[in-house]
């Protein structure tokens, strides 16, 4: 298999590096679209968000090792019964904190991804475990390898994050969330029962986060840390597009997981921290963020 070189680096590392960086950055869009929702609806910085991917990953692989449940049904299951905890936690806990400041929601989910973790390491170990591809094989480009699964990752975390901005953007129900985030009082004298409509979309967060988790387990081994080694890189994310941000979320997402591919190709070094480099550019030109909406 030929390979040109671009600016003395093959095409097929290239190419490579360009896929990796997109699988990447459909988890950054899927976890910071659904931290983007949480914010905008709650108010509340979600910290808690990396564990309850990891928590979708695990319950994925839970289903298959002990309940001998595919991979296509854990996909529409996990993200069920995480989203259905994350409510849990919502009615318990973060309904009480909602008229304090953000500080006090941060620390709160903060140390509840502490707690999961822990437990989950207590549990299983630290050392995790792998998944098995759902879609084996793959196409051969010519210029590159491309496995089928991570293909499929790709476009479906794709559909899934603009199907998302859709129902929020340009459906009646999304109308109510916003005007409820807005003008609560004014909402409920229409009938429409506010903390529900908020309990139900801290929920849908919560699943986004599991559904990601999901569609990572056959591409990342499943362990306790695999979230908490994202969700700093997914919070520069939200904060470049705009905190509260769908389409901020969804294009930064993205956007940022090919400039870190093409960042390994050409400046290794810089792989790791240049997104939290243009997050401080960002800052200092634009403090609400790219798609944020200035005070």
């Amino acid at each position: 298999m030929g390979s040109c070189n671009i600016f003395e680096v093959s095409t097929q590392l290239l190419f490579s590096q360009l896929l990796l960086g997109l699988i990447n950055g459909a988890f950054y869009a899927m976890l910071s679209l659904g931290l983007a929702v949480i914010f905008g609806m709650l108010n509340v910085i979600n910290f808690t968000h990396g564990a309850q991917y990891m928590m979708g990953a695990f319950a994925a692989w839970l289903m298959l090792t002990e309940l001998d449940i595919p991979f296509w049904a854990a996909l529409i299951l996990s993200p069920i019964v995480i989203g259905l905890f994350g409510i849990l936690i919502e009615r318990l806990l973060l309904k009480r904190i909602y008229h304090l400041d953000h500080l006090y929601g941060f620390l709160l989910t903060f140390g509840l991804a502490l707690i999961i973790e822990g437990l989950f390491q207590w549990r299983w170990g630290s050392s995790g475990a792998p998944y098995p591809s759902p879609i084996p094989g793959g196409y051969n480009l010519g210029f590159m390898f491309l496995p089928t699964y991570r293909g499929f990752v790709v476009v479906a975390a794709l559909v899934i994050c603009l199907v998302t901005w859709y129902a929020i953007e340009r459906t009646k129900l999304g109308s109510y969330l916003r005007a409820a985030t807005a003008n609560p009082t004014l909402v409920r004298s229409f009938g429409i029962n506010v903390p529900r409509m908020i309990t139900l979309t801290y929920g849908f967060g919560v699943a986004l986060a599991a559904l990601a988790g999901v569609m990572a387990a056959p591409i990342y081994n499943v362990s306790p840390q695999m979230g908490s080694s994202l969700i700093i890189v997914v919070f520069a994310v939200v904060v470049i597009g705009g905190m509260g941000s769908i389409m901020g979320a969804i294009v930064t997402g993205f956007g940022l997981g090919v400039i870190e591919g093409l960042t390994k190709v050409f400046f290794p070094e810089a792989s790791n921290t240049v997104i939290f480099i243009i997050m401080a550019i960002v800052l200092l030109v634009r403090p609400a963020g790219l798609f944020g909406r200035t005070a």
